[in-house]
């Protein structure tokens, strides 16, 4: 008898594919079931970001899904039909599950593969898969990188109490049309690090950003007190702020799933983690229910 089987379409940034590849795998291991991952069908219509599969610097164990296991040829048409079927079909008796709406939806845990199923979404919260936490976490171990210069960011980082904090411009700093439905406000950033300095001694901001310049000069921190991580800007290389993110021992995250997956994959128990408790829609999507674990802090 064929082994069931979740075959995972992985899409968006490295952080959204982090999602979607921990909520099949705790499916697929609930369940017995062989894990596939989708690494194309993601990406072929991503015009606007261009986004690539970023998943091959972990160390999972689930092979890519063929070509027809992609449904190729016709791939476009012949996945709306399944999608449109389905939407038909109670939950439980659906073979392909496509996401409903951002919040947690707690069905995909009691949800019993029969077959090939296919899961299509981002499914951003731990609860999909804070039962098997500890595999997760083992999967995605990255092996140090060996160039000197993250090398020495890693023991610069080691040797303080250092927290990570991160900053997403998801519109032009200079613009004059950024909304709190984009940019994270000024404000936050001055809760979370007076929090943090509140509650842990000497502490030393490494700060992660897609505009290091815009957001050194909107923190204004004495240059003492903070360090731009500026060396993996390459395509390709995000994982390896991933892995500089894992060697400090705090963190204040943007509306971001890129530093929620650095948090959480360096998170212990005595590690202060700090969110943005805004509720926002659209581009920068964040806030919905059961995005952020209940044990880290927001402001």
């Amino acid at each position: 008898m064929d082994r069931d089987k979740v075959i995972v379409r992985v899409k968006g940034g490295l952080g959204n594919q982090l999602f979607g590849y921990a909520a099949g795998r705790r499916l697929a291991l609930a369940n017995h079931a062989e894990l596939v991952i989708d690494d194309v069908t993601g990406f072929l219509r991503d015009h606007q970001y261009r986004r690539k599969f970023e998943l091959d610097k972990f160390a999972i164990p689930a092979r890519k899904a063929t070509s027809g296991e992609r449904m190729e040829p016709f791939e476009r048409y012949r996945r709306g039909l399944q999608k449109f079927v389905n939407r038909r079909k109670n939950f439980d008796q659906r073979s392909y599950i496509e996401q409903e709406g951002l919040d947690f939806d707690s069905r995909l845990l009691g949800f019993r593969p029969k077959g090939t199923v296919y899961m299509d979404g981002y499914w951003q919260s731990e609860n999909y898969f804070k039962d098997v936490a500890e595999t997760i976490r083992h999967d995605l171990q990255i092996s140090p990188p060996m160039d000197q210069a993250n090398q020495g960011m890693a023991e610069r980082m080691q040797s303080c109490n250092a927290v990570s904090i991160h900053v997403r411009w998801f519109s032009d700093p200079q613009s004059h049309h950024n909304t709190p439905e984009n940019n994270l406000e000024y404000n936050y950033y001055v809760r979370a690090i007076d929090r943090i300095q509140g509650k842990i001694s000497a502490p030393h901001f490494f700060l992660f950003s897609d505009d290091p310049i815009s957001s050194i000069k909107m923190l204004a921190l004495p240059e003492s007190l903070i360090t731009c991580v500026d060396l993996n800007h390459q395509d390709g290389k995000a994982y390896l702020d991933f892995w500089l993110m894992s060697n400090c021992k705090h963190f204040i995250i943007a509306n971001s799933t890129f530093s929620w997956w650095g948090a959480w994959l360096a998170e212990s128990e005595s590690t202060i983690v700090i969110a943005p408790s805004n509720q926002m829609t659209g581009i920068s999507a964040w806030g919905f229910r059961g995005l952020l674990p209940e044990r880290w802090l927001t402001c």
